[in-house]
C-alpha cells in the first residue's frame, strides 16, 4: 500500500475512531506533532503579507528557474 493510500485510510479511520482508540493513537504521535507545528511571529505575518502587497501591485518576482541557480551559487560558497 503506497504513503497516499495510508494516509487517506488513516484519515477515514480518525473520523470513526472512537475516544480511547484517538487518545492511544495520539499518545504515539504527540511529541511529533509539537515538533512539527508551525507557529508564526506577528512579524513573520506582516513580512508575509508585505511580500504578498507587492507581488499584487505588480512587484518585480523571481522566477523558479533563477531562484534555483541563486540557491544553487549560494550552496556552492558554502562548501
Amino acid at each position: 500500500m503506497n504513503t497516499a493510500n495510508i494516509k487517506q485510510e488513516l484519515h477515514n479511520y480518525l473520523e470513526i475512531a472512537d475516544d480511547k482508540k484517538l487518545k492511544a493513537i495520539y499518545a504515539i504521535v504527540k511529541d511529533e506533532i509539537k515538533e512539527t507545528s508551525v507557529t508564526y511571529t506577528d512579524e513573520f505575518k506582516a513580512e508575509l503579507d508585505r511580500r504578498v502587497e507587492h507581488y499584487l501591485n505588480g512587484g518585480k518576482m523571481v522566477s523558479p528557474k533563477e531562484m534555483s541557480k541563486r540557491l544553487t551559487a549560494i550552496r556552492k560558497k558554502r562548501k
